[in-house]
């Protein structure tokens, strides 16, 4: 059975017992505890938290996830894979443990014929939580498993929990029985490789306290209701019925292989080393493909460096491999192929998805070779000073500089008989890392306990927001925190969190800023507010100081935003929309945005392409988006259903989460996307727009910053003003500006040409005097002493180096010039062959130079160069350099 069929029969089967259906939501995680999806259940998180009303009691979805903590092990085990879809049926204070574990049979051992899975029940062997004797009794008694075929397990193989305070409850697994080839009898609890896990049923019923693992908490009570959270993981339950050894043998990734072995000649089954990568490069480039697919582009950082580090080893371990040319290419096209039967959006969007994929790989190529000479540098100087371990700067620099994942640094290290200082990486990265996710975590919710909004939202339900009709309006404090802490009331010069019952304040969010403005209670009272954030689903906070009086948890209030800054930013943000669609025009769906930001009168966009926009086709848009303006077309929002909006073209931002019903955005016949944020009601009030250039900000994505009306005219009122002011200077029309500068520019270059051959001629007119000038010192002609000051290195080089030619016969000869450049002394020192043979190298006398004057240098026996700090200890320096010719003399 393929795994295309395995997922329409769940679905199938959960749709017709009563459960909605639920698309597989992206695997950008929305959730700020999590880069990525990684588990089935990450969207529903917030239904079994309580933080929003689940839409149905009963709901299923095939989920995909991608999980890496275990990367290295992946190809090395029949089991570990960093994408993997698991299959998810849910109740929310429904049906709870017999009728999970009756549909669970139902579905595994119905016949293939009658929609099952077909799987034999004597096969099955069931795991459940130490004191669940329901459990147990409902399998023995209602399903019918014999006593011998259920293990009881304790809590760190049968008990789930979030890991935080929160719902939690015991688990019971099924288990399939493999065979005598797959190791020892026993069950699950003997021997996980052979009874290989297929369900999970999850019965959450308690809510649990604080602890400190995952083993050693306190159950404080039962849930209000009690919940169904169950997984089946698809590629397991595939390499069952498809009779495979293991999940990379299975269809999905079986036919990756295939196309691996055919790029690289290397048979699969031949060896454990190449079958291992091979399993590396199936698995890897599928997880890329998904990846990009829900909008991630490679980076350094976040989901973006998951997605490098992962593509960064399925090239690496294809040149293992043997191959020589580009291979992405063709690996994603089997993928597109493969997966786009469950995921029809990866074939409509396959030459997004392939820009992004080449684009690293190209880069990743050039990187691999230059990288690879960084490293072996560094490998060269550890060996050379006896070490055994890699630094951990060096790993972080590989990493930060060249795009180096630190396994692949490992594996290279390895390969060359080092280890590497991975304690010291990981601190590296952790400092990196938790600088970026302070700054984030504390603007959306500044230092406040999340629960303190959940308990605001319980209470009072959702924030309505009236900010797409109303800028101002009468509303009632519904949550009062003061200082992140929640409080009965707050006092003037308090910097306070207020939530609104209904509000006209945008939060941030979909790339706009938020509003600023005031909130004026009827004792007087006013918060200036000057951030707005929605820290957790459907609860606004504002954010500000307590200008005037006390504000009163419960008290009426007005709320007024900023007019003028609430246009400027929905000029923006209509703006943003007319780039992207003349973008998309322009380059086609592979300029897909990536990322923007609206403030007032301005505003970034980031797009996917794989190579710099070309300024006549930035002119070209500019151009477009102006025409639109002129064409005064209408801008008008409508709500709709996601397919609704999806039939009518709209453009979905990526790394976006929509629910059932979307706002969709529209302007006039231009421009249609799924938006929630504010816009102009017609493109005649942006009065111009001004792109001032486009930049890279990643492999494959690129930047484009703008000005908006006022802002925009300001700025080409300045330029005007520039351009008349250089007219005036050289005498010519605008339009002749180029031409004129550009020749005055080739004049002034051809006058500094002139300027340093004489410079160099004066300076070397002094060779001869100073080679007749040379003190004997213990049969060494040395010439030693200063020029004049601002005798560029290179003059200062020539000069040594003609000066040491003019010294006559067989003489041993060592010359020491000296000049400041900019206060600080360079050092140029030559020796001829003579002066070598008696021991005298100029790399010694410029170390010791350097050092005189606060610095470093060296170079080769016959000449080097250094420099320092103190340009007055160029006396004594001259004085070292003369001690140590003596001394080796």
């Amino acid at each position: 059975m393929e795994s295309a069929e395995i997922r329409r029969r769940w679905l199938r089967f959960f749709e017709e017992r009563g459960h909605t259906v639920v698309p597989s939501a992206s695997l950008i995680a929305d959730d700020p505890t999590l880069l990525l999806v990684n588990a089935g259940m990450v969207p529903f998180k917030p239904y079994f938290l309580g933080e929003v009303k689940p839409p149905a009691p009963r709901a299923t979805s095939v989920q995909k996830c991608v999980r890496t903590p275990d990367i290295e092990e992946v190809g090395k085990t029949t089991r570990h894979g960093t994408f993997f879809q698991m299959c998810g049926n849910f109740s929310f204070g429904d049906y709870f443990k017999e009728g999970a574990i009756k549909y669970a049979w139902e579905l595994l051992t119905s016949s293939q014929a009658d929609g099952g899975y077909g799987l034999d029940p004597e096969k099955l062997w069931i795991t459940v939580y130490l004191d669940d004797d329901e459990a147990e009794r409902i399998w023995h008694e209602v399903v019918g498993v014999p006593k011998e075929r259920i293990q009881r397990l304790g809590k760190k193989e049968n008990y789930w929990s979030m890991g935080v305070p929160g719902p939690c409850g015991p688990c019971s697994e099924i288990n399939y029985d493999r065979g005598p080839e797959f190791g020892v009898e026993g069950g699950p609890a003997v021997n996980d490789e052979r009874y290989v896990e297929i369900w999970n049923l999850v019965f959450m019923q308690y809510e649990r306290g604080a602890g400190t693992s995952k083993e050693d908490f306190e159950i404080l009570g039962d849930l209000p209701s009690k919940n169904i959270d169950t997984g089946l993981g698809l590629e397991r339950l595939a390499m069952i019925l498809q009779n495979v050894p293991n999940m990379y043998e299975t269809d999905t990734l079986r036919v990756v292989i295939d196309k691996a072995t055919e790029l690289t000649g290397v048979r699969y089954g031949a060896a454990h080393g190449s079958d291992v990568s091979l399993r590396v490069v199936a698995d890897h480039i599928r997880t890329a493909t998904m990846l990009i697919g829900d909008g991630v582009t490679p980076g350094n950082e976040g989901r973006g460096y998951v997605l490098r580090r992962i593509m960064r080893r399925a090239i690496r371990n294809m040149r293992l491999l043997g191959a020589t040319d580009l291979v992405v290419g063709e690996l994603l096209d089997v993928v597109i192929k493969t997966m786009g039967q469950q995921y029809p959006e990866l074939l409509e969007d396959r030459r997004r998805i392939e820009t992004v994929a080449l684009a690293e790989e190209a880069a990743f190529v050039k990187t691999l070779k230059a990288g690879t000479n960084i490293l072996d540098t560094a490998v060269t100087d550890t060996k050379a000073a006896g070490g055994t371990i890699l630094a951990g700067d060096k790993a972080f620099l590989l990493h930060d500089t060249w795009g180096f994942p630190i396994d692949l640094t490992l594996e290279m290290a390895a390969e060359q008989g080092l280890s590497v200082d991975e304690d010291g990486f990981r601190r590296l990265m952790k400092e990196q890392r938790e600088r970026a996710k302070a700054d984030a975590q504390s603007k959306k919710s500044g230092h406040a306990d999340l629960s303190a909004y959940r308990e605001v939202a319980d209470k009072s339900g959702s924030t309505e927001f009236t900010g797409y009709s109303a800028t101002e309006g009468e509303s009632t404090v519904v949550g009062l925190l003061v200082n992140g802490v929640p409080a009965p009331a707050a006092h003037e010069g308090d910097e306070v969190e207020v939530v609104l019952d209904r509000t006209p304040f945008y939060a941030e969010g979909g790339g706009q800023l938020a509003d600023t403005g005031r909130i004026k209670l009827d004792s007087g009272a006013v918060v200036e507010v000057r951030d707005v954030q929605q820290p957790v689903p459907g609860v606004t906070v504002h954010k500000g100081v307590v200008q005037v009086g006390e504000v009163v948890l419960g008290s009426a209030a007005y709320a007024a935003i900023d007019v003028t800054r609430r246009r400027a930013i929905a000029r923006a943000h209509s703006a943003t929309h007319l780039t992207h669609q003349a973008l998309r025009d322009a380059l086609g769906p592979t300029a897909a945005q990536a990322g923007s930001e609206n403030s007032p009168g301005r505003f970034r966009f980031d797009f996917g392409s794989p190579t710099a926009v070309p300024g006549s086709v930035l002119t070209d848009v500019e151009q477009k988006i102006n025409d639109v303006l002129a064409r005064e077309l209408d801008v008008h929002a409508e709500v709709m259903s996601m397919e609704d909006a999806k039939k009518q073209g709209a453009i979905a931002e990526f790394g976006e989460k929509y629910g059932d019903r979307v706002r969709v955005v529209t302007i006039g016949d231009f421009s249609k996307e799924l938006c929630g944020g504010t816009h102009v009601h017609n493109t005649a009030q942006l009065g111009l727009v001004k792109l001032l250039g486009e930049s890279s900000i990643g492999s494959g994505v690129r930047r484009v910053e703008a000005l908006v009306g006022v802002d925009a005219y300001r700025f080409l009122a300045r330029e005007h003003t520039v351009v008349s002011q250089l007219t005036e200077l050289v005498k010519g029309r605008p339009e002749e500006l180029p031409e004129k500068i550009s020749g005055v520019l080739a004049k002034l270059k051809d006058a500094e040409k002139e300027i340093e051959k004489f410079r160099a001629e004066k300076v070397l007119q002094a060779a001869a005097g100073l080679a007749a000038g040379a003190k004997d010192v213990r049969g060494v002609a040395l010439v030693a002493g200063q020029v004049p000051d601002g005798t560029s290195a290179d003059d200062l080089r020539k000069l040594v180096l003609d000066v040491r030619g003019r010294i006559q016969g067989d003489r041993a000869a060592v010359v020491a010039l000296f000049t400041a450049t900019n206060g600080r002394p360079v050092t140029v020192i030559a020796t001829n062959e003579a002066a070598r043979e008696r021991g005298i190298k100029a790399g010694d006398l410029v170390r010791t130079a350097a050092k005189t004057l606060g610095g470093g240098g060296g170079g080769k026996p016959d000449v080097a160069q250094g420099g320092g700090q103190n340009a007055a200890a160029v006396p004594e320096a001259i004085e070292a350099v003369e001690r140590l010719v003596a001394e080796a003399a």
